[in-house]
């Protein structure tokens, strides 16, 4: 942004016109040297010439005072530099995808309902680095660790619920697969958001030992357990009347859900509807903000030097052209 650093010198400015009205005025009568009674005996040309030289002269005299004036002024452009650090989150999300997740206490089921409000959760998070692993009876990647939320997005898009084949719950060994994936971030804050709806019963890894060791690598765990209180209607096929709801019992085992996240400085929260998930979400994204640091800096560029010079040179200029080009006579 241009400035004046100190613009009283700007008053200056108005002491040109007034030289030149005085000059005008009075100035002109008392400059002359020699004295004539008549100037035509004089050509034309010459005196048109003189006039000129005169004139010449006054104007770089008013020129170098407005010069002068600006350069005191001290004229610059300032720029205001801003320098925005974030410490970014590493953030593994790890799903249940196990069968039981198609109960339809949450709208239009558990998992489907998980899946939109992580995808809302992975469109707030832009800056971070976030991966999804999803787990059954086994645990695999489904997404490394990226900045891409819209492949993050396609990805999670395509998760459904495993088959009779590979179901399960092994809590352990999801942890286990997430810490993998997160114990050689250079991230600030490394950070598991773990959903399931059931209890371990799969996997070599109970879930206690694997909360211990993701501990060691400074990892912090939020659990949340899916699912209404006491039962919960699951589709099933029968044979007779094709596809129906049977009330089943939730089976969640809250206690180690909550001595994982306790293990590991994180929280347990308990969803029992679509509403109250979204919520809890939104509790995380509100605990793992970090702070924006931002600094400032002030880039000045000063332009005085380019009137500073020619006001030097027009000051040594204007003797040298008056007494030696012009023969001005100085009394």
């Amino acid at each position: 942004m241009p400035q004046f650093q100190q613009p009283w010198w700007l008053l200056l400015l108005l002491v040109v016109p007034l030289l030149y009205f005085w000059y005008a005025r009075w100035g002109r009568e008392q400059e002359g040297v020699l004295r004539y009674s008549s100037l035509e005996l004089f050509d034309r040309a010459a005196l048109r010439s003189g006039n000129r030289k005169v004139q010449l002269l006054l104007a770089g005299r008013y020129l170098l005072l407005v010069l002068l004036a600006l350069a005191l002024a001290r004229p610059q452009v300032t720029d205001v530099i801003r320098e925005n650090r974030v410490e970014v989150i590493d953030i593994m999300l790890v799903l249940d995808i196990s069968s039981s997740m198609l109960a339809a206490d949450f709208k239009p089921n558990r998992l489907e309902a998980a899946k939109t409000v992580a995808r809302q959760f992975i469109r707030d998070r832009s800056g971070d680095r976030m991966g999804i692993v999803v787990f059954a009876g086994e645990s695999f990647i489904q997404c490394p660790l990226t900045h891409d939320n819209q492949v993050l997005q396609d990805l999670l898009a395509r998760v459904r619920s495993v088959d009779k084949e590979h179901d399960g719950t092994a809590i352990g060994m999801a942890i286990a697969n997430a810490i993998n994936r997160l114990r050689d971030s250079a991230a600030k804050s490394k950070v598991m958001i773990l959903l399931s709806d059931g209890s371990n019963n799969a996997g070599e890894l109970d879930p206690t030992t694997a909360a211990q060791l993701a501990q060691k690598f400074d990892i912090k765990i939020y659990t949340i357990g899916a699912g209404t209180h006491g039962l919960a209607p699951y589709p099933v096929s029968d044979p007779i009347w094709g596809q129906r709801m049977v009330q089943v019992e939730v089976d969640l085992d809250e206690e180690t859900l909550q001595a994982v996240a306790d293990l590991t400085g994180g929280q347990y929260f308990r969803a029992t509807d679509q509403e109250s998930l979204g919520e809890i979400y939104s509790q995380i994204d509100e605990l793992e903000r970090t702070e924006i640091e931002v600094s400032e800096y002030l880039n000045v560029q000063e332009f005085y030097g380019w009137l500073v010079i020619p006001a030097s040179l027009l000051g040594l200029l204007l003797p040298a052209v008056g007494t030696g080009l012009f023969k001005k006579i100085v009394a």
